[in-house]
């Protein structure tokens, strides 16, 4: 590789991370949407409650994050398909987004 390129290359990164926030919670979020592919109403994620939240239904979520986030298609974190008990449920990971294969309308985070 030729020199100006690994310094040109060297001065974009040093640059992008002068760039990044201080603090890692400053740039955390995460929201559900009522919409699949993130579209429709937002519902943000108090990414600090480790409670079990009961939320409008949504199609598509987002997670830009540490934790991770389990989804439930049943009230109060339930797992199963709607109405119909079993061990299913979705796990938002880290730093991803997705489609619900059914509304999502509990919550936790972990």
């Amino acid at each position: 590789m030729r020199p100006a390129l690994i310094a040109g290359g060297l001065a974009v990164l040093a640059s992008t991370a002068l760039a990044l926030p201080a603090s890692a919670d400053s740039w955390e979020n995460a929201a559900f949407y009522a919409g699949t592919d993130l579209t429709g109403t937002k519902h943000s994620v108090d990414l600090a409650n480790k409670q079990c939240v009961n939320t409008t239904p949504a199609k598509s979520a987002v997670n830009i994050s540490a934790a991770d986030i389990e989804v439930f298609f049943n009230a109060d974190c339930q797992k199963g398909s709607p109405g119909k008990p079993s061990d299913l449920y979705y796990v938002l990971g880290s730093l991803h987004q997705g489609n619900f294969p059914f509304p999502a309308v509990s919550y936790r985070v972990r």
